[in-house]
């Protein structure tokens, strides 16, 4: 169906409308991408990679009429397994993180929520009560535990800790200029990219009010709200935290705690260790250090090490309902999607986002159609193929080997076992099918 006025077919259609609608320096700071941008492309780019397993004529067994996309994540249920990533919206539409809410409850799912998101927890929690609560380590313990259970009191279900930022330098094509706050004469200097952009700039004129870049949930009670500059700043200043440290606040909050930015085996075995309940597999959309592989290249691996003791979510490179369903396959319980929120947010508002969330369930419907698959959870690495050494050696073994796809001397049928995990893997015609027993 091809896209309409109030309509669009695609997240790529939707990027295409944000561009169009936004001011150049805010569609700017959506794309990112860290440096040379290497990361950023190789997150949707790996999952080109991925092939599918040929599509079955018919089911052995007989499959029903419609497919079961349900899941739960972090204690709460969804009616598809993809959620909204905590993003700060800031200056993309006038409701911000509460136009996100509304899209992702329409759609029947749930969202992060930044420490940096432009609108207060409970503004947010009030429209949609799916609120994961996201911090990073930008205080010390006993301001960010406080900065956490303000959060939960206001109704966040669970709390996400963001290890992933390393505070990047410069991009090649050049950082879009964001003000520190839009006084007069800000403004004055603003004015000529608002004014390209009419549609853009109406719906800041009749919400009455224009960005004004802040970061509410950063405040302690009776205090303003810093500005977004300066409370990254602050956060700049606070020292990275050890396993110690997440052991202890995880030990703090009552309820689901979800470690995101884990890449490494090693690293999703101590988030485990620590208490987390959930894990993500990210590398902050391509906004940290680039070079790092695309984070489903990480996800193997990942899931293994975790063997079942949390749930494993990935983020990153999410563009399609295939892509969902490719890295269900590998072992994430649901994924998270930043980008792709936020330009159907530009394009369309609320409605937008619900649109993308109901692009992505319409692709994971097909692909389970076309797989034999009546659910979600019967998906497995069988129903992908992927290239030789698509991983890029992201296995925590320090032997030469892959321990997710076994020895690569001899062609053929082979596995080798893993604590919890049995590993098999079939070439076909250059790529492997993965098979994973737990």
């Amino acid at each position: 169906m091809a896209s309409t006025r109030d309509w669009f077919e695609s997240v790529a259609e939707a990027r295409r409308r944000a561009r169009r609608r936004l001011p150049r320096s805010v569609f700017l700071a959506i794309e990112a991408g860290a440096e040379a941008g290497v990361t950023r492309a190789g997150n949707v780019a790996a999952f080109r990679e991925i092939r599918f397993a040929p599509p079955r004529a018919a089911g052995t067994v007989a499959l029903p009429a419609g497919r079961d996309l349900r899941t739960s994540v972090l204690g709460v249920d969804i009616a598809l397994p993809v959620l909204a990533s905590p993003v700060g919206v800031q200056a993309v539409h006038p409701l911000g993180e509460v136009a996100v809410a509304m899209g992702t409850r329409d759609a029947g799912t749930a969202l992060g929520l930044s420490e940096f998101a432009s609108k207060p927890v409970a503004d947010v929690a009030r429209v949609n009560p799916g609120v994961f609560f996201q911090v990073h380590w930008s205080a010390d313990r006993e301001t960010l535990l406080d900065r956490a259970l303000r959060a939960r009191k206001a109704g966040a279900k669970a709390l996400i800790v963001t290890l992933d930022w390393s505070f990047p330098g410069g991009r090649d094509w050049g950082s879009p200029a964001i003000p520190e706050r839009l006084d007069g004469p800000t403004v004055l200097r603003y004015a000529p990219q608002a004014v390209t952009r009419p549609r853009y700039l109406a719906g800041w004129l009749r919400s009455g009010r224009l960005p004004d870049l802040t970061v509410p949930n950063f405040a302690a009670p009776g205090e303003p709200a810093p500005g977004f500059f300066a409370a990254y700043r602050s956060w700049q200043s606070v020292a990275p935290p050890s396993w110690d440290d997440i052991a202890w606040l995880r030990a703090q909050w009552d309820g689901p705690f979800l470690v995101k930015g884990v890449m490494r085996a090693d690293d999703a075995r101590r988030a485990v260790d620590a208490g987390a309940t959930a894990v993500s597999v990210s590398n902050h959309g391509g906004n940290n250090l680039d070079g790092t592989p695309a984070s489903i290249r990480a996800l193997p691996a990942v899931v293994a090490a975790v063997g079942g003791q949390a749930e494993v979510l990935l983020d990153g490179g999410i563009r399609r309902g295939g892509d969902v369903v490719k890295a269900l396959a590998l072992g994430a319980r649901a994924v998270m999607t930043g980008r792709a929120c936020l330009w159907g947010l530009a394009a369309g508002g609320p409605a937008g986002v619900r649109n993308v969330f109901d692009i992505l369930r319409a692709g994971i419907d097909s692909a389970l159609l076309a797989l034999g698959r009546p659910s979600v959870h019967d998906l497995t690495p069988a129903d992908v193929m992927l290239p030789e050494d698509f991983t890029h050696g992201l296995t925590g073994s320090p032997s030469p080997w892959n321990p997710l796809i076994g020895e690569l001397g001899e062609a053929g049928d082979y596995g080798v076992h893993l604590p919890s995990v049995k590993v098999g893997v079939q070439r076909l015609k250059g790529q492997k099918r993965i098979e994973i027993a737990h």
